[in-house]
């Protein structure tokens, strides 16, 4: 059994933002959420919601950004995280901040929390049952987790995730700790599936840091060579920066399609302009369509004219004028 394919000229699309924060308390992560996320509103436009699993310490920018508020609080598994997620997406939010994302890895009901009652349902108080099954329990949180990502990634809106950082060791046995630095408290697989992913340290006031000496830190930073002159200059996170982000997510401009009349004008004077048509017709108003058949069937001799142009084209592609005589 064979398979069919099919290739055209690659066009950058439209794709969904995919933003992570990750900073310690103070770094200034949901301030900045609210600035990026006010910038691409001015290009996606529809509706901001905030996600909000901090205590409701979102509704201290109230009176600052405007924003839709939504309460969360546990449990906080992935699935939880997600029916959120597509509650603000059924009431047309085109940017949606979730603050805090950690909650999703270690909050109550969370991955950590659900691999151990796994473990516990699995192998009780038996250390070395529990030593065997360690793995086998990670299946179902594992599982929401993909879920999960797989299905926001599949969602038509731009995301901001704010993401607590603390500092961690790198603990081997013999050897002294190595320092880490600031790392996200998530899990790596979702924290890869970030567009982009900005540093804030402490007192940072939304300014990322981009180079690191510390090997953690340096792991977690992405910034992609499409926004490398974006960032070149150090700058905070502005609504600037997010209306500059969200114009690249938007993909590549579109070619207005050229002008009829034009093109009927310069075939009738002789031109060959028929590559062009063909690149344009999906492009085309039905109108436009029509109007461009109706001037190469009153081009051809009275002869062609009353019978069918041989290969006659459907009605996705441009009709190929008739011999002229």
């Amino acid at each position: 059994m064979s398979r069919t394919f099919e290739d055209s000229v690659a066009v950058r699309e439209a794709t969904p933002l995919l933003v992570g924060l990750i900073g310690p308390s103070g770094s200034g992560k949901t301030f900045s959420a609210l600035r990026l996320a006010t910038g691409i509103q001015r290009v996606s436009g529809g509706d901001i919601y905030m996600i909000d699993t901090e205590a409701r310490r979102g509704l201290h920018y109230a009176e600052d950004f405007r924003f839709r508020h939504v309460p969360f609080g546990a449990p906080f598994s992935p699935l939880d995280y997600l029916e959120a997620i597509a509650h603000c997406v059924r009431k047309g939010a085109k940017t949606i901040i979730v603050d805090s994302m950690s909650h999703e890895h270690e909050g109550p009901g969370g991955v950590l929390e659900m691999h151990e009652a796994a473990l516990t349902r699995m192998a009780g108080n038996d250390y070395s049952k529990r030593a065997k099954m360690t793995m086998l329990a990670w299946a179902e949180p594992k599982q929401q987790r993909r879920r999960m990502i797989n299905s926001i990634i599949q969602m038509e809106a731009n995301f901001i995730f704010c993401f607590r950082a603390k500092e961690k060791l790198k603990m081997e046995r013999g050897k002294e700790p190595e320092k880490l630095g600031f790392m996200p408290q998530a899990g790596e697989e979702f924290v890869y599936e970030m567009v982009l992913k900005c540093l804030l340290m402490p007192g940072s006031k939304g300014v990322p840091t981009w180079d690191s000496d510390m090997p953690g830190e340096r792991l977690m930073i992405k910034l992609p060579r499409q926004f490398e002159s974006l960032f070149s200059t150090g700058p905070q996170l502005t609504e600037d920066v997010g209306a500059k982000l969200a114009e690249w997510a938007a993909g590549a401009p579109q070619a207005a399609p050229p002008d009829v009349v034009d093109l009927i004008t310069r075939y009738q004077a002789g031109e060959d302009v028929r590559a062009e048509v063909k690149a344009a017709w999906r492009q085309l108003s039905k109108a436009e369509r029509d109007r461009w058949t109706a001037a190469v069937e009153a081009s051809k001799p009275t002869s062609e004219a009353s019978r069918p142009v041989a290969g006659e084209p459907t009605n996705t592609e441009a009709p190929e004028p008739g011999s002229r005589g």
